[in-house]
């Protein structure tokens, strides 16, 4: 069942169009990324859903609400973290808890969730005085204490060290695990192919691609080798789908396990190779092919 769903969303400022024609919907229980690069449109977008920002067109239901009419029925049902969150430097893990917490008719004990994301230690911690990965796990926990069906992450894992990264991650595992729906932005692509389960890859205000991350990457790859002696056909081989050669170099692409027939190839026809390499597209090629750009 679609939790989410957004149908021609268009939003623009002035002579700067952010949302063109915007559609995609997330179904219930899954970890759900917007992928793409800094400008393309995607927090505007998650604004608009969650009722924070007016789309200037098209249709936003949000659990069969409109965030725009609905935006009290709405939020009593979602939990968000936005990309800038700040909370006043004095003050304490249980008070923006507490906090948190009177804003919703039926909110979850703060208290669990401070044992739940490993802040009870920190309790009467200045938020100021919080490393970075304690501070995300305190926006977590803040995006949960309403009891959310759905939970907006955006940019979550932005500054953080490798190992407070992966720690998010289970965290977020942790959420979808609890039945709750999770939508994350992201621009990091190791981060959306290990959570999520499908993605929609902005770039200048649009979707320009809606899958799996395995469906994006689309599963060719590449191998790579020098003939050593002799010549080979391998274009009629299973699976390849081209075949680049530059001088002794040659290059195979193709899907599924083609390269163990290339292999068999090579070997029927007593060719030998060296420097043999076999490459896995990547998030970071299906991108690049999409938008003509990659990710820095």
């Amino acid at each position: 069942m679609a939790v989410i769903e957004v149908t021609a969303l268009r939003k623009r400022y002035a002579d700067l169009v952010v949302l063109d024609d915007v559609s995609f919907s997330v179904e219930e229980g899954e970890i759900f990324g917007i992928l793409g690069p800094n400008g393309a449109g995607k927090t505007t977008a998650v604004e608009c859903v969650e009722g924070l920002r007016r789309a200037d067109s098209g249709s936003i239901r949000v659990l069969g609400l409109d965030p725009a009419g609905d935006g009290p029925k709405v939020r009593e049902q979602i939990g968000v973290q936005l990309q800038q969150t700040q909370l006043p430097e004095n003050l304490k893990v249980w008070e923006a808890l507490d906090l948190y917490a009177s804003f919703y008719a039926e909110p979850r004990d703060w208290r669990e969730l401070l044992e739940e994301w490993g802040l009870a230690d920190k309790r009467h911690a200045r938020f100021g005085k919080l490393s970075g990965g304690q501070k995300q796990r305190l926006f977590i926990a803040l995006a949960l204490v309403g009891n959310p069906r759905v939970a907006f992450l955006d940019e979550l894992t932005t500054g953080l060290d490798p190992s407070a990264r992966r720690t998010t991650w289970e965290l977020i595992k942790r959420i979808k695990a609890d039945g709750v729906t999770v939508v994350l932005v992201s621009h990091f692509m190791d981060e959306v192919e290990e959570l999520c389960d499908r993605v929609a890859v902005f770039d200048r205000g649009r979707v320009v691609a809606l899958d799996t991350p395995a469906g994006l990457v689309g599963g060719a790859h590449q191998m790579r080798f020098t003939l050593m002696s002799g010549h080979v056909d391998l274009e009629a081989v299973p699976g390849v789908t081209t075949v680049t050669r530059d001088g002794n170099r040659v290059v195979v692409t193709g899907r599924g396990d083609f390269a163990t027939a290339v292999t068999a190839q090579l070997a029927r026809q007593h060719v030998l190779v060296s420097d043999l390499r076999i490459d896995k597209r990547t998030l970071d090629d299906a991108f690049t092919a999409l938008t003509s750009r990659s990710f820095s």
